[in-house]
């Protein structure tokens, strides 16, 4: 195992309440699929929030950030059936990463937390052996 990467962003989830609140923000910043897991929620905004933070600490692991033809539904956020969080990736996406880090393989992994007024992600690449 060799770590090519870490991110880790913290959000202000009233910011993301209020963006909500924005024409289009959410079909610019999220996937339908996340989209559609949202709106069966109660607690919309700290489900969005964690999602966010956890695309910007990701784009933090690459060194990037929001560029290089990079956006925000080329990362899905998923959960496993326990809860776990893990990252889905676009095929550009995946192809940039193994083109940036000369690899084949690599795990993602990543964990959310939230708390009332905050979300908070923190991301970690490596290289599959």
């Amino acid at each position: 195992m060799h770590i090519i990467g870490n991110g880790v962003d913290i959000i202000k989830n009233s910011r993301i309440n209020n963006s909500l609140k924005i024409k289009g923000f959410l079909n610019r910043i999220f996937t339908e699929k996340e989209i559609q897991q949202g709106r069966k929620l109660k607690n919309k905004i700290n489900f969005y929030a964690k999602r966010f933070a956890a695309k910007e600490a990701f784009v933090k692991a690459i060194g990037t950030g929001f560029r290089s033809d990079i956006n925000f539904i080329d990362i899905e956020i998923n959960n496993y059936k326990n809860g776990k969080p893990y990252i889905s990736l676009s095929k550009k996406l995946n192809n940039f990463l193994k083109k940036k880090f000369k690899i084949q393989k690599y795990n993602v992994f990543l964990s959310l937390s939230d708390e009332k007024g905050y979300s908070i992600a923190f991301v970690v690449i490596d290289t599959k052996i």
